[in-house]
């Protein structure tokens, strides 16, 4: 489950008191939207999407106005507005109305769990709105800490020095970004990430947040302590979806966003870090992104294999199995539930190939009935263990993709 832009973004902010900006839905007054734009001489105008759009901005849909009539014709043009991401197209339910913060700098900072050190890791760059993959490392402070000690004023201050955050800047945000580990380890959340957070003028600079990512996990009970209506999580749902979603039960999680149907790579995805890693690297060429970590039992994933092969095995060229290594997955089970899977749908396409990168407990016995079974059915294929570095996988999974395609030829 996913949520993005302010709409809902501000009511998280507000959970734990971090400064965000005003914002008004579509169903604002004339009064109220003239008070806004009074308060900071303009007002941004956003379409409200459901899920993980992203990159509004480098759309045209984010509107900066001065005046009611400008704001009441953004409101029109935006509230239904539509645009294609990858192979996605996403369609506004509404817009926003959001207060200007006027400000000399911007931020970005996100939290997640590290697929390398396996601990909550801050990512802090003084930098916002920017494409955090395509910025210097030397721009980045990347920050893992200990979940038992949280997120502390003093592993942000000794980023934010690291990066030359300006010395007036820094006082303000030590005092609010370890705010934000207390969302993410009280209400359910697999990521939350801020950008831009701007720097708002005055005597003091005051962090304010305007704009809010957040992923949450659906199978953890503390996401129920936020009293979100049941519309910030719907979406339109592919058939592939929606049958997996069917699947949701206590032990294992079942989580897919259809990405490209008519990519190349079926992944198979474990754990909120291998999600995040191996949809930015695999890019268009995954058909879909996933988490299927939680320990599944074998008939739960072995049937959310069957229908991912049946909707999508026939037109790829790798199946890819990637994970870190696991804490209570056993790797056994539910490798042999996908690849008992694949033998009863080999049929399909007899000439795919298997990749496989994962580590956790029956890691060994996992690969020997992988390698037994796969050679049985004259399957190519590639393990690599935990040891392995997750992108170098991924980065090897898309040179071959590259070389059969090529080859198809």
């Amino acid at each position: 489950m996913q949520l993005t832009g302010l709409k809902y973004g501000k009511q998280l902010m507000d959970i734990v008191d971090f400064p965000v900006a005003e914002t008004l839905t579509e169903n604002a007054t004339k009064e109220q939207i003239e008070a806004l734009i009074k308060k900071g001489g303009k007002v941004v105008v956003k379409p409200s999407f459901m899920g993980s759009a992203g990159k509004k901005g480098k759309a045209g849909l984010v509107k900066i106005v001065d005046n009611y009539a400008d704001a009441n014709q953004a409101r029109k043009d935006l509230c239904f507005a539509e645009y294609k991401q990858g192979n996605t197209t996403h369609k506004a339910n509404g817009c926003t109305f959001e207060e200007f913060v006027a400000s000399d700098a911007e931020l970005y900072v996100s939290i997640t769990t590290s697929t390398i050190t396996r601990t909550p890791t801050m990512l802090l760059i003084v930098e916002g709105g920017v494409e955090v993959e395509e910025l210097p490392p030397e721009k980045k402070a990347i920050i893992p800490f200990n979940p038992n000690e949280g997120l502390r004023g003093y592993h942000v201050n000794d980023a934010l020095i690291k990066l030359g955050c300006p010395k007036a800047f820094i006082s303000p945000l030590v005092q609010q970004i370890p705010k934000l580990w207390d969302l993410y380890n009280n209400y359910g959340l697999t990521m939350i990430e801020i950008n831009p957070i701007r720097m708002q003028k005055g005597k003091r600079p005051v962090p304010v947040a305007c704009d809010v990512k957040a992923a949450f996990d659906q199978d953890d009970p503390a996401h129920t302590r936020i009293t979100f209506p049941k519309e910030v999580f719907a979406t339109e749902l592919t058939d592939f979806e929606t049958e997996i979603n069917q699947l949701r039960t206590y032990q294992g999680q079942s989580d897919v966003v259809e990405l490209n149907p008519n990519g190349t790579i079926l992944p198979f995805m474990f754990g909120g870090g291998a999600n995040s890693a191996a949809t930015e690297v695999l890019g268009d060429k995954a058909m879909f992104s996933s988490d299927f970590g939680g320990n599944p039992p074998y008939a739960k994933m072995k049937e959310i294999a069957s229908i991912s092969y049946k909707h999508f095995l026939k037109n790829a060229n790798i199946v890819q199995i990637i994970g870190g290594k696991a804490n209570n997955t056993d790797i056994f089970v539910t490798i042999k539930a996908m690849l008992d899977a694949l033998r009863e749908n080999i049929h399909l396409n007899p000439n795919i190939h298997v990749i496989i990168g994962r580590g956790g407990p029956n890691v060994v016995q996992g690969m020997i009935y992988a390698r037994d079974l796969l050679d049985s059915m004259k399957v190519p294929y590639k393990m690599f263990g935990f040891d392995s570095s997750m992108i170098g996988v991924l980065n090897y999974t898309l040179e071959l993709d590259a070389w059969i395609t090529a080859n198809k030829k």
